[in-house]
């Protein structure tokens, strides 16, 4: 696939949207296109792994090991979403196992080319790094909902907990 074919894509998904067409461009340059046939790993936790990733088409599924009960299933992303952050952020190691719930295809971007990228055009780095902050900032709600959701019912733990506290 060219730069031109992945620039369009690139153009197409939410994550990269609205970037200007140089920067769609740039991105296009040290991207490709990866297909993941369902129930593939595309990285495990722990791993050291080079590549971020937009889902174009399908799902894939975020799983944390936790001790005697496996991988669990915290998080669901689809087309659009941001996947391998640890990768970008030069922290060594996945901080979760990834798979892909159906055929999916995810434009995938080497992350070293990435980072390299944003040193030495700081106009992109910031409007990347603004999209991955705000990707960020939609998982750890999600994260805060789900925790939410374990205790169930807030309004009424917090209506059980209101004679305790006067």
């Amino acid at each position: 696939m060219d730069v031109q074919q992945l620039q369009q894509i690139l153009m197409d998904l939410r994550f990269t949207a609205g970037l200007s067409d140089e920067d769609q461009r740039k991105l296009a340059g040290i991207s490709r296109l990866q297909e993941f046939s369902k129930g593939t790993l595309v990285f495990a936790e722990g791993s050291d792994h080079k590549d971020l990733y937009v889902v174009r088409k399908g799902r894939v599924e975020i799983c944390m090991s936790i001790p005697a009960r496996g991988c669990l299933p915290v998080q669901t992303l689809e087309a659009g979403d941001l996947v391998g952050w640890s990768s970008i952020l030069k922290q060594g190691e996945m901080t979760a196992t990834v798979v892909a719930v159906v055929d999916t295809q995810m434009v995938a971007i080497n992350a070293d080319d990435l980072r390299e990228l944003c040193e030495q055009d700081h106009d992109i780095g910031y409007r990347i790094m603004q999209r991955i902050a705000s990707a960020l900032s939609q998982r750890l709600v999600a994260s805060r909902l789900q925790v939410l959701d374990m205790y169930g019912d807030v309004n009424s733990y917090n209506s059980s907990q209101k004679g305790t506290s006067e």
